[in-house]
């Protein structure tokens, strides 16, 4: 088990400091998942391999690969990392925070719960401390090690993270925010957060998953969550992917859902130099919902990959799935959508959309929806678009008395205001549309069909 190839030594080495230093207090669960996961990465690797590996095709990881990324120690202060906490306030009292600083937890910046009503909302190293059966159920059980060299390095690196686990039957809606933070304190750093997500039958949770760093260094984010969604539940997900600008970020997200529960997630993305949001949804049982949105824009030389897949197991689901890109400067983005519908999978409605805005002639967008339907008794379609500006629409506004900046600029909001008013959390939804209206290019834009 403790070997390594040579070129993932400094990662071996930091895994040897976490397994011999911190790590030792984790239960034998604990270390038996870590030592398998281990083993996992030094036989896969990165996936910098690309023919014949559809899921990375579009997507070089050499950049991450190449760079000796270290184990980012306890962060020297927090002051600096507030100012990277996503500005927005949710009031009641049933909203909890969750601050990881450099991959350590930051108590004098969360909130937790450990109530006696069957609600906890904790980081996942106390958590694990105590009575830790229900996390030993399901961690890393949606997420295995087994096929993906970045889940495999993060459970090989799982020490702590977020927790949330709401019992069967708990009344009341509730908020959680967790938010991974990178300091300024050292260059080419890594932090591997980690966040398990379990909802009771018929309860009520809105989780907000928030990823920043500084704009000014190299630093790598390699993300887990995982969410098993309960019989009658309904989980509202956000998740911000707001890096900085030299930053690197692998985030993968598994979700499993049982009878008539409800998902429903939309992802947003700013920043970062090379990003991946790879995220799967398994519908378990008959009547499960989800609803997938997303939304990004990219400028300069960034490169951002979503690959979402949802798999209708049962019969009766139903799923939408739905995402914009915005692509300036010489960035590139890809999209691969997927819907499976398994033979048994009847009465299943599922549609999928990928529509991206192009503000820049040398940008580029790889856009591959598929369908892959084993039953016969289903509602399905699929769909992507990528383009210009309206010459017509752009003709009316200008008509009306707007410039042609002006004019773009309010088509471009308009493109992306479908996405952002999906939020149901007021003050999330005000935040993020002052994000994105900033982040809207303000210069003279492509249009199509110029006449």
């Amino acid at each position: 088990m403790t070997s390594a190839p040579a070129k993932h030594a400094h990662y071996f080495a930091d895994f040897q400091s976490l397994i011999q230093g911190p790590g030792t207090d984790a239960p034998a669960w604990l270390r038996d998942l870590r030592d398998n996961a281990w083993s996992k990465f030094s036989d896969t690797g990165f996936p910098t391999a690309r023919r014949g590996n559809e899921r990375w095709k579009y997507t070089n990881v050499g950049p991450i690969a190449k760079i000796d990324f270290s184990l980012a120690g306890q962060p020297i202060s927090a002051n600096g990392s507030k100012a990277l906490v996503p500005d927005y306030k949710v009031a009641g009292t049933a909203v909890f925070d969750l601050v990881y600083v450099d991959g350590h937890y930051l108590a004098e910046m969360s909130s937790p719960s450990t109530s006696s009503d069957g609600v906890t909302v904790a980081n996942l190293a106390s958590a694990t401390g105590d009575n830790s059966s229900p996390i030993e159920a399901q961690l890393g059980r949606l997420a295995p090690p087994d096929n993906d060299g970045f889940a495999a390095l993060n459970t090989a690196f799982l020490h702590d993270g977020a927790y949330v686990y709401v019992a069967d039957g708990h009344s009341g809606k509730m908020t959680v925010r967790i938010s991974y933070i990178t300091s300024h304190d050292a260059d080419t750093k890594v932090t591997y957060p980690r966040t398990l997500i379990v909802a009771g039958r018929n309860t009520d949770i809105t989780v907000v998953e928030s990823y920043t760093g500084p704009k000014d260094i190299v630093y790598f984010t390699n993300a887990v969550t995982e969410i098993a969604v309960g019989e009658g539940a309904r989980i509202d997900h956000y998740r911000l992917l707001l890096e900085g600008n030299k930053g690197f970020h692998v985030g993968t997200t598994r979700v499993s859902q049982e009878k008539d529960s409800s998902f429903n997630s939309a992802s947003f993305a700013l920043g970062t130099s090379l990003a991946r949001n790879d995220m799967e949804v398994l519908l378990d049982a008959p009547g499960a919902y989800c609803s997938l949105n997303g939304l990004y824009l990219t400028a300069d030389d960034q490169h951002i990959d979503n690959l979402i897949s949802i798999d209708h197991a049962k019969p009766y689901g139903t799923s939408r799935l739905n995402y914009k890109g915005i692509l300036d400067g010489r960035s590139r983005a890809v999209f691969g959508g997927e819907v499976i519908v398994r033979r048994d999978a009847q009465k299943s409605d599922a549609e999928q959309t990928d529509k991206n805005l192009v503000l820049s002639k040398q940008s580029e967008v790889d856009s591959k929806p598929s369908l892959l339907i084993y039953a016969d008794d289903v509602k399905c379609s699929h769909g992507a678009t990528a383009g210009h500006i309206d010459a017509d629409t752009l003709f009316y506004l200008r008509s009306r008395g707007l410039d042609l900046d002006a004019a773009s600029r309010m088509l471009v909001h308009a493109f992306a205001s479908e996405i952002i008013d999906s939020v149901k959390l007021e003050p999330l939804r005000e935040y993020l549309d002052t994000l994105f209206t900033a982040a809207i290019p303000d210069k003279s834009l492509p249009v199509s069909n110029l006449k």
